[in-house]
Parts: C-alpha cells; structure tokens; sequence
C-alpha cells in the first residue's frame, strides 16, 4: 500500500485552502424544504459536482422531482465504497438567535477551541467534506484512490427524502457497493471516535377510540355512557408493567442481549443518569429496570405516546364526556423486530380492550427496521482501529437511538450494509441558531478518512 505519512502531511498543510472550499459551500443556502430557495440547492449541487470533477471523480448532476442528486465514481483497487452525505441544510429561523448571518461562514472561539460557524457546518456539509478532502489529498500524494469510490450526496435528508427511495430503485445497479460510508453521526465526546454499530427502527400508529355519536353531558351520561378518554388512558397504562417491560404479546420476538464485551465497554464511558438526565430536570430512568443508560437508548426497544387529545381542552372548563379520544403511538425497535407484527399486535391490543359497543380506529405513520451491524464485521474493525491511531482515545462502537432511514433503505434496497462514522460533536447545535462545527473535527476528521481507506482496501 502507499505510504500513509506524505497523505496526512499533505492535509495540514493544505487546511486553510480546503477550509475556503468549505466555506464556498456554506455560502450557499441550500434550504431544501422551502421552495424559495430551490435555485441554491441545484447551485450547491453543480458546485460540488465541479469540486469533484476537479478530483478526478465522474460527477453528475441528477435530476429529481425535487432537488438534485449529486453522484460520482472514481475507479480503484480494493474494495467498493459508497460515501453518502447531505448537501442540503435546514432553515435558520429564529434568524434573530443568531450571532452573525448564518450563511456568512467564519472562524470563531468557543470555550477554548477554533469552531466554524455557520449553518450546514456539521450538518451536513463539514462532513461530507472531510471525506472530499481526504479524497483530494490522496490524489494529490499518489495519484489515485486505495479503494473504488461511490459517492451519492442527497439534497432533500433535511426534508423527508421524498426522491430517495424512487431515485435508489431507478439507479440501484449502478449504486450498489460492497458496503456504504455514512458521514451523517458524530463522536462520543472531542477526543474519543465513535462507530455507530445500531439504529433503532420505528413503528408509528395513531389510535382513536370512539364511543357516543355525540359528546355528552357529563351530568346527564356520566356513569351510564362508555368515556373514551377512560378506555384510551386504561389502554395505554396497560402498556407496560411495574418493571417497565411492554406487555404486547409477542413485542419481544427479536430482541437480543447484547454482548457482555460491549456492555462493559459502554460502561467505561462513564454515562450516569445523573449526567444524562439531569441537564433536562430528570434523575431516574423510566424504562427497563435493571438497564443501563445506555442499553435503555442504544440497544432496547420502546413504546411511548407522543400525543394524547380528546374533550375539552380550551380555556376554562367544560363537563362533557367526549364522544372520541385519540392517542399517537411510537415504538422504537432494535435488532431483528418485524415493524409489521409489531403494528399487528400493537392493534389487536388494543381492539381486545375496547368494549362491545365502542369501536377504534388506525392510522398508520411510517415503519421502519432496525438496523444491526454484525460486531465481528472485517469492515468494522478495520475502521475501529483506523480512527484509534488517529485520536487520543480508542474508538468506541455506539448505537443511536433514532433512526437514519438512508441506512434501511441501503440495506433494503441495495443489499448493502452501512457503516457510519462522523465526526461531529453533541453540542454543535445542528438544526438550531449558531451551528458550528470544531475545527479540529473537520481537519482531524479528513485525516481519519484517510487512514480508514487505507485500512479498508487491505
């Protein structure tokens, strides 16, 4: 393999030039969910198909039914990667929390460390550029990439994706890789490296239960007519049990113990429910008794209502007893979870606890998989030690506790599994007023990259 040394030199000493690259691409206001601003998204695009074809990558715009897709291929030994990232940002309003234009990107100093303000900084553009440069330096040092490189870069993840799924299915043969690189995560804190190992899917369901044609007068109907809110609320204590376990019949079908290694690993970091709870007004877990923080949000499965109405909920008070109540349902999966069976036995549930003149109603939002990258994959432990040599701390391999649909839909769609490594940080303030990214993850991060290829093209 060529050497690593004269790829990372060439790095730091070309920072301040591919910082001016990066911020170019800040400049431009990529807003995908507002139509106003449909022209910076296909500028943002063609720029960054430009800054690839400067490379050496075959880079094309790509048409969609919204904004534009961005791939490029550049020919290599060694395995094949498919990078993907987002060039596309969200809106910056409130615009008056912030403290300098968000599309004025600069350098700033943040409790001790150079940061780069500006929206689209860590999310997404900072990281997707890291990947670009570290491209650009092993070119520039040997003339050519250690692996066969992919690269999809999305302009609508900020927005729900809606050309994503028709777009992978259109292109899927000419995208398919041996795995993918996803850029979309961050770091366990500033000197220690993360490997994202586990996204937790999604079943979403809204449930409305009905009972009189009518509201009712709570004087006259009370203790005669069914209460909808009563039969929801008992419905939905049900739920879980004393120890915090859901009591759906079959929920469970799926979930694995994860490995006593990792757990023991995810205790060295140190999480306590005080640190974790206790910047949000909370000190004790809610969930599984007998988990770890961290096994409750990166390795368990959930059920929690995110919204409950019926009634009279204005101002004053009002006695009625409504005639519907309904409640919006979420369930979090992990490992190997149908989100199918989930949603079918999360229903008959409920419908065995309705009584015989009442009925329920469904609607359906959105169900995903779990996603479970194997702990003893070649590719992991290959990157696991990459990053290791390049931070103060050895990397971790984490989990998240959302969900990063591109992942499933990699796996689902292309057969491929994914592999997500990013170098942000909890509190560059993504999606919020004053987003920034630390200047030393943008330039350490292009030198992880580097070091990862090369450890994946052995």
């Amino acid at each position: 393999m060529p050497e690593l040394a004269p790829v990372l030199d060439h790095l730091d000493k070309s920072l301040d030039q591919s910082l001016e690259r990066l911020f170019t691409l800040l400049r431009l206001k990529s807003i995908s969910t507002d139509p106003a601003f449909a022209d910076e998204c296909r500028k943002a695009a063609e720029w960054l198909v430009e800054d690839l074809r400067s490379i050496g990558f075959e880079a094309s715009v790509r048409d969609t039914q919204g904004h534009p897709m961005v791939v490029a291929h550049h020919d290599g030994d060694g395995p094949h990667i498919l990078f993907y990232g987002h060039y596309d940002v969200q809106p910056v309003d409130p615009l008056d929390l912030w403290d300098a234009d968000p599309f004025a990107p600069a350098l700033a100093e943040r409790d001790g460390h150079k940061v780069i303000c500006g929206r689209g900084s860590a999310d997404d553009k900072g990281q997707l550029m890291t990947f670009v440069e570290a491209c650009r330096a092993y070119k520039a040092v040997h003339g050519k990439l250690p692996c066969k490189v992919t690269i999809l870069f999305e302009g609508e993840e900020e927005s729900g994706s809606p050309s994503l799924k028709p777009f992978l299915e259109a292109n899927a043969e000419e995208l398919k890789a041996d795995f993918a690189l996803v850029c979309d995560t961050g770091m366990w804190d500033r000197a220690t490296p993360a490997i994202s190992t586990a996204l937790r899917g999604l079943v979403g369901e809204e449930v409305t239960v009905k009972a009189a044609n009518r509201d009712l007068h709570s004087g006259e109907f009370g203790g005669a007519a069914a209460n909808p809110i009563r039969i929801l609320a008992r419905i939905l204590a049900d739920i879980h049990d004393e120890n915090g376990r859901v009591t759906i019949p079959g929920f469970y079908d799926g979930v694995e113990e994860t490995p006593s290694q990792i757990l023991k690993s995810w205790e060295t970091l140190g999480l306590t429910p005080e640190k974790f709870l206790g910047p949000i007004g909370l000190s004790e877990p809610a969930g599984e008794k007998g988990r770890s923080i961290l096994e409750l949000v990166w390795a368990r499965p959930t059920a929690e209502f995110n919204g409950i109405s019926g009634g009279y909920t204005g101002k004053g008070f009002k006695t009625v007893i409504a005639a519907e109540a309904s409640a919006k349902v979420s369930f979090r999966l992990v490992h190997s979870q149908d989100p199918d069976k989930i949603r079918a036995a999360f229903r008959e549930f409920v419908k065995a606890r309705i009584p015989t003149d009442c009925s329920v109603e469904f609607a359906k939002h959105g169900g995903s998989p779990a996603i479970q990258l194997a702990y003893d994959s070649p590719f992991l432990s290959k990157a696991q030690a990459a990053l290791t040599d390049e931070w103060p701390n050895p990397a971790v391999m984490t989990a998240m506790g959302g969900s990063i649909p591109i992942v499933g839909d990699f796996q689902k769609m292309l057969g491929m599994e994914s592999l997500l490594v990013g170098f942000g940080l909890p509190d560059d303030r993504v999606h919020s007023p004053n987003e920034k990214y630390d200047l030393a993850s943008f330039h350490k991060g292009q030198r992880s990259w580097v070091r990862i290829l090369d450890a994946l093209a052995k």
